[in-house]
């Protein structure tokens, strides 16, 4: 895939990308091979292929790849509906969203040995993707068939989140999938979305827990060699979400890094070798760091404005064109964050 040749200015819509995202997605949810898999093996016959494991999710290199790229597709369906894609679009997801393929999903997860299957990225994931689904029934009459299959997974995986986060004494703040700012950020989403009203409670008390007493995070230690995520971008912007007694200004003020440290949040990350699926990770931090700063915008203190809004367009610059052209081991999922970072919430 080509990029479209657009100038990368940081005042672009998410249009101004939407059918090259969508035929990147829509080509990866179907492509079954490579795939990465995350699979326990305890016994002959424990090994098949990925679409005999996951009737839904067995594209996109791996399974939440596959589950964000249909969040990418869906979202598209919602921001853009006269996008060009969109009956390809609806084709697929009457293929993948049945009620028989997500009882198989299903089935997968509930085994014992199963029980930590893409915690929590893939948890949060998923509940986004069904936060998606059910949007976009309001204004689509095929979503809502897509949205009623998916259901019962996205039950099973808040009682995953019910059970598991009292459980959860530590966070995890490194930058890769169990980043537990990050898990928790999407979690709310849907929690909000659907008024659980205890994963919601949950969700709050766990991050000022965890993130609430933190003072001048140590951004000079970010990034790390793999990370797409910033542990410190990501616990400010789920405290934005969740702040309680105090403001959330006041909450920056102690948390915020040194100046010195504040510009490597600021600076885009090089990425050496992207064709390295581990490498090839610092596009998405650089993507994910201009969705934060954005998230972050209007309750960041007056002059740290305009240099976050400079480090959207540099991080943007730096990183979008590989969410539209490159090597698999990016586009696999890198639209995703685009996609975070172009849109307006």
């Amino acid at each position: 895939m080509q990029s479209t040749g657009a100038p990368i200015t940081g005042n672009e819509t998410v249009g101004t990308h939407a059918s090259a995202f969508a035929r990147i997605a829509l080509d990866n949810i179907a492509r079954e091979y490579p795939h990465k898999l995350d699979h326990l093996v305890s016994k002959d016959g424990d090994l098949r292929l990925p679409r005999a494991l996951h009737p839904v999710f067995y594209g996109s290199y791996d399974w939440h790849s596959s589950v964000h790229m249909h969040w990418l597709l869906a979202s598209l369906l919602r921001r853009v509906p006269d996008i060009a894609e969109a009956e390809r679009i609806a084709e697929s997801f009457d293929r993948h969203f049945t009620r028989a393929n997500v009882a198989a999903e299903i089935d997968y997860l509930q085994h014992p040995e199963h029980r930590s299957f893409e915690r929590t990225y893939g948890w949060a994931w998923l509940l986004k993707l069904q936060a998606e689904l059910r949007m976009l029934a309001l204004r689509n009459t095929r979503a809502q068939a897509w949205s009623d299959a998916l259901q019962p997974l996205a039950d099973l995986l808040v009682e995953r989140y019910l059970h598991y986060l009292p459980l959860a004494n530590y966070p995890i703040r490194a930058g890769t999938h169990a980043n537990s700012a990050f898990g928790l950020l999407l979690a709310l989403d849907y929690a909000e979305q659907v008024q659980h009203l205890a994963l919601r409670k949950l969700i709050i008390g766990k991050a000022n827990s965890w993130f609430g007493r933190d003072r001048r995070y140590p951004a000079g230690y970010e990034p790390g060699g793999e990370d797409f995520l910033s542990g410190g971008l990501l616990e400010a912007a789920l405290m934005r979400r969740v702040g309680d007694s105090c403001s959330y200004a006041d909450w920056w003020e102690v948390f915020c890094p040194s100046q010195q440290d504040l510009l490597v949040w600021l600076t885009p990350v090089a990425v050496s070798d992207r064709s390295d699926p581990r490498l090839a990770h610092l596009d998405g931090l650089n993507l994910s760091r201009a969705w934060c700063w954005k998230m972050l915008a209007g309750e960041l203190p007056q002059h740290l404005r305009q240099p976050a809004a400079e480090a959207v367009t540099a991080h943007l610059q730096a990183s979008l064109p590989q969410a539209i052209g490159g090597h698999y081991v990016g586009t696999h999922w890198l639209a995703s964050f685009a996609l975070l970072a172009l849109a307006d919430d």
